[in-house]
């Protein structure tokens, strides 16, 4: 009789708490794609801080930012999760690159250090990852390597994924494009910067999570 009633509360209780895990939503993409400008949105939107410093050099994020208790709200459903905004993934990191930047040669292959450290460490928390949002410059061919490269892991590991199709407030950004080299995604076009069509994005965000 004991042992029935452990085993009675014992799924009771798995059952109380069933769900209540947070959720880990990771922004992933290469660099100056922006998920950190997408990250800060968030955080403005529903907790009035930003989470992380932009800038437009490349590899700005060089380690892992987690904000965490962030609870979503649209069309009568909520969503709660630990935002994780990684640093951009790249094939290469040559230091030289930012002392076009006007960085110092130490300052410049200190950074090309730190960056190819994150890109590590972005791959290795693909691991932690419940769900991802693939941040893809909408104005550049999404067809890259990197590009292919994320999709693919994620892939592999059955992480549920969300394409934003960033920048469309550019002339030159195509949502079509992405949508057609990823077709197995639902692909949503925002501009992060200024904040358009984020009533969309939070509805597909919550909906797939």
């Amino acid at each position: 009789m004991i042992e029935i009633l452990k085993r009675f509360f014992n799924t009771f209780f798995r059952s109380l708490f069933k769900g209540k895990k947070q959720v880990k939503l990771g922004l992933y993409g290469p660099p100056n794609g922006g998920k950190t400008t997408l990250a800060n949105r968030i955080c403005q939107d529903w907790l009035g801080e930003d989470m992380g410093k932009v800038s437009p050099i490349a590899h700005e994020t060089r380690e892992i930012q987690i904000k965490e208790q962030i609870t979503i709200k649209s069309k009568g459903k909520e969503l709660s999760f630990n935002l994780v905004d990684t640093p951009g993934i790249a094939t290469k990191v040559d230091y030289e690159d930012f002392l076009k930047h006007g960085m110092q040669e130490g300052e410049a292959k200190q950074r090309a250090k730190e960056a190819t450290k994150g890109i590590i460490d972005s791959i290795k928390w693909l691991d932690d990852m419940d769900t991802v949002i693939v941040v893809i410059d909408a104005t550049k061919d999404p067809f890259s390597q990197v590009n292919i490269t994320i999709i693919g892991n994620l892939q592999a590991r059955n992480i549920p994924v969300l394409i934003v199709a960033n920048k469309i407030d550019l002339k030159r950004a195509d949502k079509k494009k992405i949508e057609a080299a990823f077709p197995q995604y639902k692909v949503v076009g925002i501009s992060a910067k200024y904040g358009t069509n984020f009533d969309e994005f939070y509805d597909e965000l919550i909906k797939m999570a």
